[in-house]
Formats: C-alpha cells, sequence, structure tokens
C-alpha cells in the first residue's frame, strides 16, 4: 500500500454511531443502553471515507462508569463493561449524488457488570443489536472539507435483551428494541489535521415485551488531531444529550421527580501510530458531567486494517 493511501485509510477509516455501552435504570431516563457508545468515533476523520476496498475495525472498549440520578449525584450503583466492537466497511467506489458510497456491518459484544446497593454479583456476557449500514455517502468539498450522511439500523436481536434474561438477572448485553440512527459528520483535513464532528440521532421504537420506550437521543464526538508522520496525537471529546422523554410503564414516576433526560459528556487524549497497513490508537475519556445516565472513565483501543 503506498504511503497516500495508508495515510488516508488511517484518517478517514470508519465513522459508524455505534452500539451501546451505558446502562440506565429506570431512577434514571432510557430503558437500558444508549445506541451510541460514547467516544467510539473519536480520532476518524469523520466526514470522510477510505479509498476503494473493504476494511476491518476493532474496538476494544473498557469502561467503568458510576450511574448518576436526575441532579448529577451518584446513587451508589456503578456498572463496568469490557465491549469488543468488530466492523466490516465496504467502501465501493461507486458515485452516488457525487458522492462516495460505502455500506457496513457491526457486531459487538460485551461483558458488563452491575454492582452496588446491595447487588449480587452478575456479570456475563452477551450480544448487542447487530447493526446495518446500508449507506453512508461522502462528499469532498472545497477548501479541505468533507461531509457524511448516513443511516446505522440495530436490530433487536441481541443474546440477552431484557425479554431473554434469566429471571433475578440484572443486566443484559441489548436492547429488546429497534432503533434508527441517521447520521452527519464533518472534517476539516489539511497539512496533517483533523479537525472533526460526528452526529447521531438516534430514534427508538416501542419494546413490544416491555412497551416502554425509551427517548430520542443526539450524540456528537469530537476529534482535533494531527498526524505528524505515523505518529498521531490529539484530543478527543463527546457528548449525549436525550431529547424526548421515555414513556411507558416507569417514565412517569421519574417525570414525577422533574424530569430524568439522560446526559453525559466527556474529554480526553488520544494517540495513534500507523504500523505498515495496520494502524493502532488508543483514546482515553474522562466524564465530567452526568445526568441520569452512568459517568466515568473509558479507554478504547482500536485496530485497523484492510482486507486482502
Amino acid at each position: 500500500m503506498n504511503k497516500m493511501k495508508m495515510k488516508t485509510m488511517t484518517t478517514a477509516l470508519l465513522t459508524l454511531a455505534i452500539t451501546g455501552a451505558v446502562l440506565h435504570e429506570h431512577a434514571g431516563a432510557q430503558e437500558l443502553w444508549d445506541p451510541h457508545l460514547r467516544g467510539i468515533n473519536e480520532g476518524f476523520a469523520a466526514g470522510a471515507l477510505p479509498p476503494e476496498g473493504v476494511y476491518g475495525v476493532l474496538n476494544n472498549y473498557w469502561a467503568s462508569f458510576d450511574v448518576y440520578d436526575h441532579n448529577g449525584q451518584k446513587t451508589g450503583s456503578k456498572v463496568d463493561a469490557l465491549i469488543e466492537v468488530p466492523i466490516v466497511l465496504w467502501s465501493t467506489g461507486v458515485k452516488v449524488l457525487g458522492a462516495d458510497y460505502a455500506v457496513a456491518l457491526a457486531q459487538p459484544f460485551d461483558y458488563t457488570t452491575l454492582t452496588g446497593n446491595g447487588i449480587p454479583s452478575n456479570g456475563r456476557w452477551g450480544t448487542f443489536n447487530t447493526i446495518l449500514v446500508p449507506g453512508q455517502l461522502s462528499w469532498t468539498l472545497p477548501n479541505d472539507w468533507h461531509v457524511k450522511a448516513g443511516l446505522n439500523v440495530y436490530l433487536p436481536d441481541g443474546s440477552s435483551s431484557p425479554n431473554r434474561l434469566p429471571q433475578g438477572t440484572f443486566v443484559g448485553a441489548a436492547n429488546g428494541f429497534w432503533t434508527l440512527q441517521p447520521t452527519l459528520a464533518v472534517s476539516w483535513l489539511h497539512d496533517g489535521w483533523n479537525l472533526s464532528a460526528d452526529a447521531s440521532w438516534a430514534y427508538n421504537f416501542t419494546n413490544p415485551d416491555t412497551h416502554y420506550k425509551s427517548g430520542q437521543q443526539l450524540a456528537i464526538d469530537y476529534t482535533a488531531a494531527k498526524t505528524v508522520g505515523r505518529w498521531t496525537f490529539g484530543l478527543g471529546a463527546h457528548q449525549e444529550n436525550q431529547i424526548s422523554d421515555d414513556s411507558g410503564s416507569g417514565a412517569a414516576a421519574c417525570a414525577n421527580k422533574g424530569g430524568c433526560r439522560a446526559s453525559n459528556y466527556g474529554i480526553g487524549p488520544l494517540l495513534g501510530y500507523q504500523f505498515n497497513e495496520v494502524s493502532v490508537m488508543a483514546i482515553y475519556n474522562h466524564g465530567f458531567k452526568t445526568r441520569s445516565d452512568t459517568g466515568g472513565d473509558f479507554l478504547n483501543l482500536r485496530l485497523v486494517f484492510p482486507f486482502k
């Protein structure tokens, strides 16, 4: 692979609004997991796509979060999780409306543990909702700007969504409902600089088993990074904000407490290195503000590589 293509793959490979890694209690908001895994797209050139080809990504994501109430106070519960997010993306080389066109597929799985407040040990493995990406369109604009739009579809097929858990189990690995998630991203890529914002809007359907409907949610991942030779360094940040109220059993109790729309914010460093055709990047975020949500620190070690 020539140096120009290798650099493009490193900075532009994949920006999926991927997976839920954040637990909510009914004292908070959302039924169980956020569709978007906070900070998962930090470090990417969010508005761009790589050259034509098939690519793989493996995110190894460790999170240690406290559960916060609607006043931003810790409840005493804690969520620890290891989330593996393998992704395959096909950059087709086809032009649609003047944009590069790509499709992708992700099948995350995770090990989650909820502790505190007398909860017994309950860690378990499970698969998250399969995520289909039927289309991403990326436009190259003047002055080194790139804009990308796409759609993610979350299937209700997780191995341990709430309706599939054994009685007495506290944490499932997946949501038991569909989610549609349109995405919009923008990047400025110039002289090794990557300034990017990657936004997604999650529309959650009603869970047919619990009759609970989680509110809509806006999530944005940010990147400010510089590549010098084989090294990339900079900052990543994230925010998630629930835009509409939950509905269904249990949602009214939350509303009576003054509203329980989830929000969280975090920021931290990132560092990457290009090993020939394989790139490695470590991203760390510290959560500094959380309400009706889980908040804390995460570390994501990401591998990116082309398939021959």
